[in-house]
Formats: structure tokens, C-alpha cells, sequence
């Protein structure tokens, strides 16, 4: 679950999708990914990572999921990090590659998980999350600051709860003179993240951002959006935007009352989000007020 920023006004939604994520004229091309019709396509992202872009455009997802394909140069083995949807084409695109020796997952939500399953069934390869129930074929639940060596490389998983509590990221720290970080949706290619209140919590996301500035100007592999070149100042971006928002925030408390309800909120600081974006919206009110009246993890009034 993702939304795009537009840049004027500056709000964190966007009410469309730049291109469909399969080119009408079997070929496109936008912000550095390309598709064709006649099925996906794997295109090299970094000297140690490839990705296929799955066929899954949407206002909630950008143009689709990056699924990646790690690998060290001269290894047959890959690991795939998320699947993406319950495509078959796409699964089988992703089986194609290897052979697959594991499958991770960035969080729980379906845009990355729900083709896990299915490459578990194709591959033999386990499926390891931070979240248990998205583990499959005796994949063990990921560990925080735990240091998975496969296919060749060493990937470090870094917790990063925010968007969703079992977000995580997986550094490549020999991915390039300053290493890469596969993001997930806590950091995106375009635009600004979602928090899934109350399970992902913006006081949990401000920490996140600050564990990925300190990586310094690793390169950005988001599953959503093109390539960004440095983690660093991705995260503070992030952080700047979030603290804008808190602003316009407390502004509006200022003029609607300390009790505003987050409908009211919603109205006064993302007017004119359209209805597929809307409950997104209100999720990330939701988390901004309860990180401002001290109760995160709490439900915010959410009625009129």
C-alpha cells in the first residue's frame, strides 16, 4: 500500500498513474521502467540486482511492484524479494531466473505477498517475513539486524516499522561503492508512503527513517517508482515532508478544536483527494494525531 505525492499542492496522493504498467504500443517507457505487452520483462538494476515489474498498476501502487532478483556475478542461485501478486506470468517470469534459493518478503501487504505462495510452489524455495504467517515451505521469521548469506551475497535485514509493523529492509552493503537498500514501500521511488494505522505508527516511522539516513548514500531499490540515488537523502526528504505535515496538522487543530475528528481533519488538510486514495488519507491523519496527543497505538476518533 503506497500513495504518490504530486507537487502542487503538496499532498501525498496522486489521482492517477503515470502510464498503465504495459505499454499500449507493446513498448513504454517511464521514470526508468520499462514493460511490454507481450509479457514481463527482468532489467538490470544495480550490479547485484535485477527486477521485473509486476503487471499490478494502481493509484496504491504506482505504476506496479518491483520484484527483485538478487545475485552475486558468476552465482546461479537468486533470491527474490517480493513476489508481488498472484500472477502467473509474472510468478513464472520470477521462477525463470534461477534457480531460486529464497524468497523475501518487505511487509504483509498482498501487492508483495500474495504470489509468494505460489514461487514457494514453482521454485521449492522458502519464504521468509518478519511476520510469521507469511512464511512458507519452512521459511523461518525473520530476524531484526540478522545477516542472511545466499546466493552469494550477505543481505542485512533492517527493521523498519512505519508503514506496516513487520516492514523491513534489506541492505547489500557490497552492492556498489555505497552499498543498495530494498525499501519496500517505507521509502518509494515517487512520492510518499502510507502509514497503516494503527499497526504502522508514525513515531515507529520517524525512528525508521533515521536507522536508513544513517547508511549513508546507499541506492534506493524501491518496490515501488523508480531508482533513487541516496538513502540518505531519501530519508531526509521523508522526514522533512512528515514534519510539513505535522505542521498543516496542528494548524488544523488550531482552527477545527483539539478534538477535531479525523474526517474533519482529512477534510481540512487533503482537500480534494479523490475516493480511491480517501480512507489512505485517513489513515495517515489517524497516525499523525495520535503521535501528536501521545497515544499512538490507540484508535483515533475516526466519526464526524
Amino acid at each position: 500500500m503506497s500513495l504518490v505525492a504530486n507537487p502542487e499542492p503538496p499532498l501525498f496522493y496522486s489521482a492517477g498513474v503515470r502510464g498503465t504498467g504495459w505499454g499500449r504500443d507493446g513498448r513504454g517507457c517511464k521514470d526508468g521502467l520499462v514493460t511490454f505487452d507481450s509479457g514481463p520483462v527482468l532489467q538490470r538494476s544495480t550490479g547485484l540486482t535485477q527486477f521485473i515489474l509486476a503487471p499490478n498498476p494502481g493509484p496504491m501502487s504506482l505504476d506496479g511492484t518491483n520484484s527483485y532478483i538478487l545475485g552475486a556475478p558468476g552465482q546461479a542461485a537468486a533470491v527474490v524479494v517480493d513476489p508481488g501478486p498472484e500472477d502467473e506470468a509474472h510468478l513464472a517470469a520470477l521462477a525463470g531466473v534461477g534457480p531460486v534459493e529464497l524468497i523475501l518478503v518487505t511487509h504483509r501487504h498482498a501487492d508483495h505477498t500474495a504470489g509468494s505462495a505460489r514461487l514457494h510452489e514453482l521454485t521449492g524455495a522458502p519464504v521468509r517475513a518478519l511476520d510469521p504467517r507469511h512464511c512458507h515451505g519452512g521459511g523461518e521469521p525473520l530476524a531484526r539486524g540478522e545477516i542472511i548469506r545466499a546466493a552469494g551475497l550477505e543481505i542485512s535485514v533492517v527493521a523498519t516499522p512505519g508503514h506496516t509493523s513487520d516492514s523491513v529492509c534489506f541492505h547489500l552493503p557490497a552492492d556498489g561503492q555505497a552499498g543498495s537498500v530494498l525499501t519496500g514501500d517505507t521509502i518509494l521511488g515517487r512520492g510518499t508512503t502510507v502509514l497503516d494505522y494503527p499497526d504502522g505508527t508514525l513515531g515507529d516511522y520517524l525512528a525508521s527513517l533515521g536507522r536508513l539516513e544513517a547508511l549513508g548514500p546507499a541506492t534506493v531499490l524501491p518496490a515501488h517508482g523508480p531508482l533513487l540515488p541516496s538513502l540518505a537523502a531519501a530519508a531526509r526528504d521523508y522526514r522533512t515532508h512528515r514534519e510539513d505535515r505535522l505542521a498543516q496538522i496542528r494548524a488544523a487543530l488550531e482552527r477545527l478544536g483539539r478534538d477535531a475528528t479525523v474526517d474533519e481533519v482529512a477534510d481540512a488538510v487533503y482537500a480534494g483527494v479523490g475516493p480511491s486514495v480517501r480512507r489512505a488519507a485517513e489513515l495517515s491523519v489517524a497516525a499523525q494525531l495520535s503521535y501528536l496527543r501521545g497515544g499512538e497505538g490507540q484508535a483515533a476518533p475516526a466519526g464526524r
